[in-house]
């Protein structure tokens, strides 16, 4: 029963292995892939309760930030020519979604701070002394 045990856990951190090199491998298409999926729920965000428009609050609340890139990015969407900017990018408690720039958040900090972070130790492996 032991090595049952033992070769389940060695199958299972075997498998988790291979799905760190694949996303490493693979890390810009994740990323890209990513970016463009996102984009798009942003252009067909309505705000009604469907599962793109989710998806975007629970990301823009979760992140505190506004946007793919910054709060510009809703500039060419429908959502904010009818609204503005939707509730989720607000920084205030209680503010309502305004076209004022000021209220919203700007920055993705959770993703760029990580990618940032990733680029560091990746560029100045070499540079170890």
């Amino acid at each position: 029963m032991l090595k049952l045990y033992a070769m389940f856990l060695t199958l299972i951190f075997l498998v988790e292995l291979v799905a760190a090199i694949v996303g490493f491998v693979f890390r810009h298409e994740i990323k890209d892939s990513f970016k463009n999926n996102y984009e798009k729920a942003l252009k067909q965000y309505n705000a009604t309760g469907d599962y793109r428009s989710n998806a975007v609050d629970k990301i823009q609340n979760t992140l505190h930030c506004c946007g793919v890139t910054d709060y510009r990015d809703w500039k060419d969407t429908n959502y904010y020519s009818e609204k503005g900017f939707p509730k989720s990018c607000c920084k205030l408690e209680g503010c309502s979604p305004e076209r004022d720039a000021d209220k919203v958040n700007s920055e993705l900090i959770g993703i760029f701070l990580a990618y940032c972070l990733s680029r560091a130790i990746t560029n100045n492996q070499y540079e170890i002394v």
